[in-house]
C-alpha cells in the first residue's frame, strides 16, 4: 500500500465514524462513557498518522484530513456528552 492509499484510507475511516453514527440515546451510562473514551482515543490515534503523513503528502490533502477528523469527532463527542449529561441528571441527580 504506497502513501497516497494510507492517508485515503485513513480520511475514510474518519469518513465511515461520521455515517455510522450511534443511537447514545438507548445506551446505559456505562456504554456511553465507553464510547466517549473510543471516539478521543480514535481522534488522538487520527491525528497522530495524519502528523506522520505530513512529511510525505501535499498539504491540502493534510489540510483537509486534520479538518475532516476535527469536526467528525468534536461533533461526536459534543452528542455524546449531551446525553451523557442528560442520562446522568435524571439517572443520578434527580434519584437523590
Amino acid at each position: 500500500m504506497d502513501e497516497s492509499d494510507e492517508i485515503q484510507k485513513l480520511i475514510d475511516d474518519i469518513s465511515f465514524r461520521k455515517s455510522n453514527s450511534k443511537d447514545y440515546k438507548k445506551m446505559r451510562i456505562e456504554e456511553i462513557s465507553k464510547e466517549l473514551r473510543d471516539v478521543m482515543k480514535f481522534e488522538q490515534e487520527s491525528i497522530k498518522k495524519i502528523e506522520e503523513f505530513e512529511k510525505i503528502h501535499s498539504p491540502d490533502l493534510i489540510k483537509y484530513a486534520k479538518i475532516l477528523c476535527k469536526n467528525t469527532t468534536e461533533r461526536e463527542i459534543k452528542q455524546i456528552q449531551e446525553i451523557y449529561l442528560e442520562k446522568i441528571d435524571k439517572e443520578y441527580l434527580s434519584s437523590k
